[in-house]
C-alpha cells in the first residue's frame, strides 16, 4: 500500500479532454490523429488509485496509444449522450468497452444525470404509482434508491430489475450501432457473469446476466471475461496510490494485480483484431 500521510492526493491523473467532449478523462492526453485503441468504461477503466491501469499496460505491450475514456460511475448513457466522445471512438482502430451495470441509466422508472449516471434525477409517474408510499425527493443516487426500493418490496423490485435489464440490452445495442470500428466487450469483475449472489447491490456490473451478454455477442468482435485470481483479489490495496482519506474508497477497487491480469487477457484478442482490421 502507498498513501500520503497528510491526506493529500497521491496520484496525478493528468485530467484531459478529447475532441469537444466536456468530460475530463485520465491523461496524459494521447494523440488521436493516428492509430489508437479506445477504452470505454467506469472507474476500473479510469484506474482510480492505480498507477498503471490496464489501458496503460496494454499501450506498452502493444505499442499503440491507449486513449482512456473511462470515468467513475459511467453507465451506457454517459457514452450515448456524448456525440463528441463517440466521434473520437469512431477514429480508433479498436474499441474496448468494459461492461457497465444496468442501474446507472435512464429507463421507464427513473431518470439519471446524462453524464454522472449514478445521480438520480427523478422518478417517473410509473415508478411513483408502483411505490406510492415512497418519497422520492430524498434520493440523490441510484444505489440509495435501489436499496430502499428493494427493502420496501422484493416482488415490486423484481419488476424494476427486469425493466433495467431489458433497457440495458436495448441501450447497449444502440451504443454498438454507433461505433463503426471493431469492438471487444470486457467483463472485468470479482465474480463470473450471472453468479448466484449477483443480487447483492454492490456487485458490479449490477444485474448483468449471461443471457444479456449473449444478446450482444453477434454485434461485437468478441467478449473477454476476466475474473481476477484469488491471489490478485487478496492483494487488496497493495501497490495503489491514495491519500489516507481515500483509503476506504481504494479498498473497494480491483487491485493493481487484477489490472495486470485483465491486460494479459485482452492482449491476444486485441492483437488479432489489430492484425485483421
Amino acid at each position: 500500500m502507498s498513501f500520503d500521510q497528510l491526506g493529500r492526493g497521491g496520484l496525478d491523473y493528468f485530467p484531459c479532454r478529447y475532441g469537444q467532449s466536456k468530460t475530463l478523462f485520465r491523461g496524459p492526453r494521447r494523440r488521436i490523429d493516428g492509430d489508437f485503441i479506445a477504452f470505454l468504461g467506469g472507474a476500473e477503466t479510469y484506474g482510480k488509485f492505480i498507477a498503471h491501469p490496464y489501458p496503460a499496460i496494454l499501450e506498452e505491450r502493444l505499442g499503440l496509444p491507449a486513449v482512456n475514456l473511462g470515468w467513475a460511475n459511467a453507465g451506457v448513457d454517459a457514452f450515448l449522450c456524448d456525440p463528441d466522445l463517440l466521434r473520437v471512438v469512431a477514429q480508433a482502430r479498436v474499441a474496448v468497452i468494459r461492461l457497465p451495470g444496468a442501474q446507472n441509466m435512464s429507463n421507464r422508472f427513473y431518470a439519471v444525470h446524462p453524464r454522472r449516471n449514478d445521480r438520480f434525477l427523478q422518478a417517473s409517474t410509473l415508478l411513483q404509482t408502483v411505490y406510492r408510499e415512497v418519497d422520492f425527493t430524498e434520493f440523490h443516487f441510484t444505489g440509495h434508491l435501489l436499496g430502499s426500493l428493494r427493502a420496501q418490496s422484493r416482488d415490486r423490485f423484481a419488476m424494476l430489475r427486469e425493466e433495467l435489464q431489458q433497457a440495458w440490452v436495448a441501450r447497449m445495442g444502440q451504443l454498438l450501432d454507433r461505433i463503426p470500428v471493431p469492438v471487444l466487450l470486457l467483463w472485468f469483475a470479482d465474480h463470473e457473469p450471472g453468479a448466484p449472489d449477483d443480487e447483492a447491490l454492490d456487485r458490479d456490473p449490477l444485474f448483468v446476466t449471461r443471457e444479456m451478454l449473449a444478446a450482444l455477442t453477434d454485434r461485437v468482435n468478441g467478449l473477454v471475461t476476466c475474473v481476477p485470481s484469488p491471489s490478485a483479489q487478496a492483494e487488496g490495496t497493495a501497490g495503489m496510490i491514495f491519500s489516507a482519506m481515500e483509503a476506504p474508497a481504494a479498498a473497494e477497487q480491483l487491485s493493481s494485480a487484477a489490472h495486470g491480469e485483465v491486460a494479459e487477457a485482452l492482449a491476444e484478442p486485441l492483437k488479432a483484431l489489430l492484425t485483421s482490421s
